[in-house]
Order: structure tokens, then C-alpha cells, then sequence
């Protein structure tokens, strides 16, 4: 039996916190032991932990930890596709990959991802629009199921399972390995062109306009602004750089930066309206609208990165990032929701907006055709009323929220955003009966029974 240890563990939010019994396995045998054994009654896979709830925790039960399950087994250059562990993290390929002239087809705003976590999430990135999420670069996967056997699933492969499993936060098995396919860059630059907006209606109608142009967009959108100015952005566009517009030696290398760390959690009124409305007023006018600046990738997609536990600067209740998105046609939802945030005061010094594109196939995978945004909002105890009612409109809006952002919703409100939960459970109940691979986000959101958790009696 491997060594259980008892762990109060939260996700990158730091909210909540809770009990879990976390296993480190390092070999198939030992994933196969744990499942089959008669001491937890349910599991959930992790990470690195940066989702930001409770997608990753399992208050009572067994977490198993796979930042040792992170073995690279295989690549082919002429293909590009990787073969390897999912505990192999972002960071990792960017290192082995980044100066062979290969980089990951989706990067989300942290390289501290885990593969299993990418597409247990299906993430996305500043890309979406025009190359869709990562499950759209899994060419196969291998799911340990609780009955110990493994499945090869793909889209020929059992793919009731591998759309399942896709964005189906750990909930069908186990992923134990996957192929991914990475795309060839010249360079480890990006030529962004940056846009000032006066509004969110210049916002969105430059990346209606010309988001087709950049391979990769986003925009950092001041939630505090009001009137005429109310989301007033950044627009950042870019695309990977030919080798011949960097001057460099070696275009696939970048210079290495001096990490920083906060060192202890911020005072609770550190961020509030007058402090992120002053960082926001800087930033606004620092950036101005220029066009061909270079930034190396780790800088542009990202920035936080090298600012080790960042997460610490929203005190030591922590915070949530909201993320939703509304359709396209939607622009009254979007409006309603910064007119929302504005007025209460509620200091966010990153939100970020991109425009997505058609959704995928996945059951519960978030990106969907439309607009997203996000918001950092640390915790208050006024808050979660305060999320539900954006939560209300939202729904009025046709729009749906982030499960690896989530940390309050209703489990009506996720059952309304997500129409295919149904397809999900029938898929999860044929591969699960017994609900051995739980969560407490899954049981906060009813995908699973609420009562499921805790140990077997020994």
C-alpha cells in the first residue's frame, strides 16, 4: 500500500481548505493498487493544483498526487506528437521542446499544468478562436478504469469515453498517458501588436474586426471603469515570430528571469477599489498602441509565472477567478456583468477577456463559441450571494461558467449551463457505477451523489 498522508489542501484560490488523505504514486502498479484496495472509498487525481476551487479535492477521501507520474516515453519529430505520462506539466515540454523548435498547440495563462489536468479541464488559451482547445491535440489517451483495466480511448477508440473524459475533471478514471501534438516555431518570440480601447464595445469590435489576423488574442479589461469608459482595455494580438525577426543567436532561446516570491499574505485590505484603481489607471496608460513589439513566449503567455505563490497577494482567505462566457450576440450580458462588478467596488487588477471559438465535442468541456471573461475577486463573506447573482444572469445571457475556476455555483445553475451533464452521467455511471472517482466539486455540483465520500470501514 502506498503511504497515505493526511493533507489540508485547496486549489490555487486558496479557498476552500479541506482534509484530504494524498497518495504520491510513481508507477501504473502502484495507481492499480491504490483503486483496487479496500482503504479509501473514493479518489480524485491532481496536479499541480492550480485549478482555483475544489476541483482537485476530496474532503474525507483519497487525492492522488501525479507530479511523479511525469515520464516523457516517446516523440516523433517529423509528427510532432509527444507520448507521456499525464503528470508530465507544461513547464517541462516548454523546457525539452521550446529549443527543438517545438511548443505546446494550447497554453493556458500558467506553463504549471499538468497534461492529465489540460485535458481533464480541456483547457484553453489565448489561441481558441482559431485552433480550438487542448483536447483538439490529444490524438489518444489511456484511462485506468476502477475495475483496473485500461482503456485506449481516441476518437475511434471508445469515444463516448474520450469525450467524456475530456473536460470530465477527473471524474471517468484515471488518464495514465496521452499523445499530444505540439506545433513547430521558429522562434520562442511572439510579435504582439497592442490596441488601447476606450470601451468594451472598441474592445469587441477590434477583435470581431481582425482577431482572424493573430494566431493567439487577448485582452486585459479594467473592471472598475465606468460610463462611457466602462471596460476600457488592452487589446495584446500576436503571433510566433520567424527566426529572422529575432536577433539573437539562438531565436528558440529565451533570457532567463529573475524569479520573485511574496514572501507572507497580504493585509485583507491590501487590494481594495483605491489600490486596483491605481494599478489600473497605470497600466491603462503605460501600455500605448504600438504595433511589432517582440516579448518572449514566457512573458506573453505567462507573466505570472515568475512570481512564485502570487495567489498569496488576496490574504489568507484567498479569492476566486470568475470566469464565464457569453455568445457573441450577447453584448448586453457582458455589459450588465462589468456594470455589475464596477459598481460594487470589488478590486480586480486582472481580468482578462478573450473571444472563443466553436465549442467541441467534449460533454462538459467549457470553451464554447463567444466571449469570455475573467475576474480575480477575493473572498469576502458577502461574495458567494454576490457570484450566484451573476451566476443568474449569466443564464438569462445563454452563457455558461468554468469549472476549473469554480467555487460556489448551484448545482441547478451547472445542470442549466451545461445541457450534455445527462450524456456525462450515463457515460460516468456505465465506467463508475460505485462513484470510486469523486470529488467535491462533483458532489457540491450533484454530477455525483452528494453522499458519496468518505473511507471504508476497515
Amino acid at each position: 500500500m502506498e503511504r497515505c498522508e493526511t493533507r489540508k489542501l485547496s486549489g490555487w484560490g486558496r479557498c476552500p481548505v479541506e482534509e484530504c488523505h494524498v497518495y504520491r504514486p510513481e508507477k501504473r502498479r502502484a495507481l492499480s493498487a491504490l483503486i483496487g484496495g479496500d482503504g479509501e472509498a473514493t479518489f480524485i487525481p491532481r496536479g499541480l493544483g492550480r485549478s482555483y476551487g475544489d476541483t482537485s479535492l476530496n474532503a474525507g477521501g483519497g487525492v492522488l498526487d501525479y507530479t511523479r507520474l511525469n515520464r516523457m516515453l516517446a516523440f516523433d519529430p517529423e509528427t510532432g506528437v509527444l507520448e507521456c505520462e499525464a503528470g508530465v506539466s507544461l513547464a517541462e515540454i516548454l523546457e525539452a521542446f521550446v529549443p527543438r523548435g517545438f511548443f505546446p498547440s494550447v497554453l493556458p495563462g500558467t506553463k504549471f499544468v499538468t497534461v492529465g489536468g489540460a485535458i481533464a479541464n480541456d483547457i484553453h488559451g489565448k489561441n481558441h478562436h482559431r485552433d480550438g482547445a487542448f483536447s483538439q491535440f490529444v490524438e489518444r489517451l489511456t484511462l485506468l478504469t476502477p475495475e483496473g483495466e485500461e482503456l485506449v480511448c481516441s476518437r475511434d477508440d471508445n469515444p463516448d469515453v474520450f469525450w467524456a473524459t475530456v473536460g470530465g475533471i477527473g471524474l471517468t478514471g484515471l488518464i495514465r498517458t496521452a499523445r499530444i501534438k505540439l506545433q513547430r516555431i521558429e522562434s520562442a518570440y511572439v510579435t504582439v501588436d497592442y490596441l488601447r480601447a476606450k470601451n468594451i464595445d472598441e474592445a469587441l469590435a477590434a477583435m470581431a474586426e481582425s482577431d482572424e489576423n493573430y494566431q493567439y488574442s487577448v485582452a486585459w479589461v479594467d473592471c472598475l471603469a465606468k460610463g462611457a469608459n466602462l471596460g476600457r482595455s488592452i487589446l495584446m494580438r500576436g503571433n510566433h515570430a520567424p527566426a529572422g525577426a529575432v536577433a539573437r543567436k539562438d531565436p528558440l532561446r529565451i533570457k532567463p528571469k529573475r524569479e520573485k516570491t511574496v514572501p507572507i499574505d497580504f493585509p485583507a485590505f491590501a487590494l481594495n477599489r483605491l489600490s486596483v484603481g491605481a494599478f489600473n489607471t497605470l497600466f491603462y496608460g503605460f501600455h500605448k498602441t504600438v504595433s511589432g513589439k517582440l516579448i518572449d513566449y514566457d512573458q506573453y503567455f505567462c507573466p505570472l509565472d515568475s512570481i512564485h505563490d502570487w495567489n498569496r497577494m488576496y490574504g489568507k482567505r484567498g479569492f476566486t477567478q470568475y470566469q464565464v462566457t457569453f455568445p457573441l450576440d450577447a453584448r448586453q450580458g457582458l455589459v450588465e456583468l462589468l456594470e455589475k462588478i464596477s459598481a460594487s467596488g470589488r478590486a480586480s487588477f486582472l481580468a482578462v477577456l478573450k473571444r472563443l471559438g466553436p465549442q467541441g465535442p467534449g460533454l462538459l468541456s467549457y470553451p464554447c463559441d463567444g466571449y469570455t471573461i475573467t475576474l480575480d475577486l477575493p473572498m469576502r463573506k458577502d461574495l458567494i450571494p454576490f457570484l450566484h447573482g451573476l451566476d443568474e444572469r449569466v443564464i438569462e445571457h445563454g452563457g455558461r461558467l468554468y469549472c476549473a475556476k469554480d467555487v460556489c455555483t448551484l448545482p441547478e445553475t451547472f445542470a442549466a449551463m451545461y445541457p450534455r451533464l445527462e450524456e456525462f452521467q450515463e457515460v460516468k455511471a456505465r465506467l463508475d457505477p460505485n462513484h470510486l472517482f469523486t470529488s467535491s466539486m462533483a458532489r457540491r455540483l450533484r454530477i455525483v451523489p452528494a453522499q458519496i465520500g468518505g473511507m471504508h470501514a476497515k
